[in-house]
């Protein structure tokens, strides 16, 4: 249940945060950012199907202690030079409570989610097909947890871009990257599967959970940045 909403204040276009909220005292939280396009001025509301796409993630990721933040940016694009969504973001990442927080993006969120990474309170990053261009920063990740997911169906972002940047955030954190075999940029053929390896993750580097195997020992090992992802009923236990 969506428990409160915030909006930048004396804004004549505003971002929103609905937030939802555990029952007791708040220990961690996470940041869910729905994607984008690469430019675009169109208001952002809760039937848009990038917004809607990312509550199944936020509805799983709800645990004891953990309260999940869903953000609409002001925006529908990323807006470069301006990038509206990495402002709002940190907007948001102001506006939360003071505990470890996990960010999860999709598509130009999950590009938000890497850039906003430096924020003090954040302790993981899950990237999920996410927008990366060349020489995208790395250094921002250092001491923060970083798991990537791309599908090999993908039309709309590059897999190739995720491993190239993978293998160059491996220089500075711990990074797991996991293939989706079998689906595409909405991550809707596999949802079940996307939705186990976001909360395996963020549950695990929340300390909410124990960490999964599958993705500790895709962290430790250098085959670990193209992992085959298990269907719910294979592999990846």
């Amino acid at each position: 249940m969506i428990r409160s909403c915030l909006s930048i204040e004396h804004s004549t276009v505003l971002p929103a945060l609905d937030v939802l909220a555990p029952a007791g005292p708040v220990r961690a939280a996470v940041l869910v950012l729905h994607g984008g396009r690469a430019n675009g001025y169109g208001r952002v509301h809760r039937g848009r199907l990038t917004y809607l796409r990312m509550l199944p993630f936020a509805r799983a990721l709800r645990h004891e202690g953990v309260a999940v933040h869903v953000l609409r940016y002001r925006y529908q694009g990323w807006n470069a030079p301006h990038l509206h969504p990495v402002k709002d973001a940190r907007w948001a990442l102001s506006h939360m409570p003071d505990v470890p927080t996990a960010l999860v993006g999709h598509s130009m969120g999950g590009r938000t989610a890497l850039r906003v990474a430096d924020d003090p309170q954040v302790v993981a990053v899950c990237a999920l097909a996410p927008w990366i261009e060349p020489g995208e920063p790395v250094e921002q990740l250092a001491g923060r947890a970083l798991l990537i997911a791309h599908g090999d169906r993908e039309r709309y972002t590059d897999p190739a871009q995720s491993y190239k940047y993978a293998v160059r955030a491996r220089g500075v954190t711990r990074v797991a990257r996991f293939a989706v075999h079998g689906d595409g940029h909405a991550m809707l053929r596999r949802a079940a599967d996307w939705t186990r390896v976001v909360r395996d993750f963020v549950h695990g580097e929340l300390k909410v959970e124990p960490i999964a195997p599958y993705i500790a020992n895709a962290m430790c090992t250098p085959e670990g940045l193209d992992v085959p992802l298990g269907g719910t009923r294979g592999a990846n236990r």
